[in-house]
């Protein structure tokens, strides 16, 4: 959509999600991705990707008079609201999440010094924490719900007072999903099959959430990466997407297994999903100006 209001080039810092296919469906329409500001010409197009960035990065992008299309996702936006809003009352914040990730670099970098990162049951219940007396715990919103839990009982045990925010971080898409695999579970599949790339860690964790209750599973791509052997000799298998993956890759996962013998298909729903988000301003104000 970008593209079509503001002509090329359109610079993306980092990958817009994490999902291969997205990603090169871009790039073959002439978004240009790069790691870093640096990378994106003085007054361009710069797209901030859905898992957000750091104070610092818009300041730069303000600096260098860049044109930005936000597509932070809005529970990232929450998330970073409420780094700001509880350390100015005095908190310092317990971030739950996984090192490295777009979206922790960017909650990081909105209070540096008020957040200490924790990720996983073993850091909750050793890391040093600089200021124990009012702690508050936010999360990565693609994390496993099970793995926040133990986290957080865990904090909570060395930390009897720390509080929570009065809303979840986690990603309802991440939740729903999860949700979903567990029920297929329960329903008795054998095998797991999750399209999803092998970057994004709301797919890895759908494997994992099979793996935890003994149902064996694999993260793929697409259609183009289930070779016949395997699922020869498996009689159930649960499929499902990761959040930022496109219906079309896991519809075409079924249509291959259909092709590898599958003879009948169900569908599991364990709920709708009919959240809305508005558009990025920037594009709502070019939508605005065509009328």
């Amino acid at each position: 959509m970008g593209l079509k209001r503001f002509g090329a080039p359109v610079y993306v810092r980092k990958e817009i999600v994490h999902n291969r296919h997205v990603v090169e469906s871009f790039r073959a329409q002439g978004v240009v991705f790069v790691e870093e500001l640096s990378e994106v010409p003085d007054g361009a197009m710069a797209v901030f990707s859905a898992h957000g960035v750091s104070p610092a990065v818009r300041s730069e992008a303000e600096r260098r008079n860049l044109r930005v299309l936000d597509a932070t996702c809005p529970l990232v936006t929450k998330v970073h609201a409420e780094v700001g809003r509880f350390v100015g009352l005095g908190y310092h914040i317990i971030l739950i999440g996984r090192r490295g990730h777009e979206e922790v670099d960017g909650t990081l970098g909105c209070a540096t010094n008020d957040i200490t990162l924790i990720e996983d049951v073993g850091q909750a219940k050793t890391s040093p924490v600089p200021q124990a007396d009012r702690l508050m715990v936010l999360t990565q919103t693609t994390l496993g719900v099970d793995d926040t839990k133990a986290i957080v009982d865990a904090l909570r045990a060395r930390f009897p007072h720390i509080e929570l925010p009065p809303t979840e971080d986690i990603c309802y898409a991440t939740q729903n999903r999860q949700n979903a695999i567990k029920a297929m579970c329960d329903g008795g599949i054998d095998f797991l099959i999750v399209v999803g790339s092998q970057n994004s860690s709301n797919a890895a964790r759908l494997v994992e959430v099979g793996d935890v209750r003994g149902v064996r599973g694999i993260l793929i791509d697409s259609a183009a990466e289930l070779a016949p052997d395997t699922v020869r000799g498996v009689s159930r298998i649960g499929v499902s997407g990761g959040a930022s993956t496109p219906d079309a890759l896991v519809q075409g996962v079924v249509e291959r297994l259909k092709e590898l013998g599958a003879d009948s298909v169900e569908v599991s729903t364990t709920t709708e999903e009919n959240t809305v988000f508005k558009l990025p301003e920037m594009l709502t104000a070019a939508e605005d100006a065509i009328r």
